[in-house]
């Protein structure tokens, strides 16, 4: 694995939620899983899909409609400062704190029922620009803690079957 890295950000807020479909709590800090996620939270498990990230540059936008929205909203696992998650290609590997180490596995999802924020505000952010991983090296991360984005280190079979992402 390249230990060099090519962009730096940090974890702004961590957050879990027993149900699906329902915004997260923050929290001081979660243990990721190897090839599984959060522990305790409801989209933990064996798919691709087991951590949400979306940055706090995403959740400004609807901010700065006017609306009161926080990190965990979303119903993201973990709100970033710093990076444009949106931009990174499938199987980019990132270093979340020390130890753990993630691979993008979808950017964006389809929204099949308008949140609250969309009907508030006519619009929502992750649907675009929210991210999902999966953890190859697990551990504990907390809020203030770095995010390197590692550099020439795309998984290249995940790059090429880009059929996940949403444009």
């Amino acid at each position: 694995m390249s230990t060099a890295t090519a962009v730096k950000g940090r974890i702004k807020t961590v957050s879990v939620s027993r149900k699906k479909g329902v915004k997260k709590t923050n929290v001081e800090q979660v243990r990721m899983m190897v090839e599984y996620g959060i522990e305790r939270d409801a989209h933990a498990g064996k798919w691709h899909r087991q951590v949400s990230m979306l940055a706090m540059e995403s959740i400004s936008k609807i901010q700065n409609k006017g609306i009161d929205v926080n990190p965990g909203d979303f119903a993201e696992n973990i709100t970033t400062e710093g990076i444009e998650l949106y931009g990174l290609p499938i199987g980019t590997r990132m270093k979340l704190g020390e130890t753990i180490l993630v691979e993008v596995t979808q950017i964006g999802k389809e929204c099949h029922n308008r949140c609250a924020i969309f009907h508030a505000v006519g619009d929502c952010v992750m649907p675009r620009e929210g991210i999902f991983v999966r953890v190859l090296q697990g551990g504990v991360v907390r809020p203030g803690d770095g995010i390197s984005v590692l550099k020439d280190n795309v998984d290249p079979q995940n790059a090429a079957d880009s059929g996940s992402a949403i444009p």
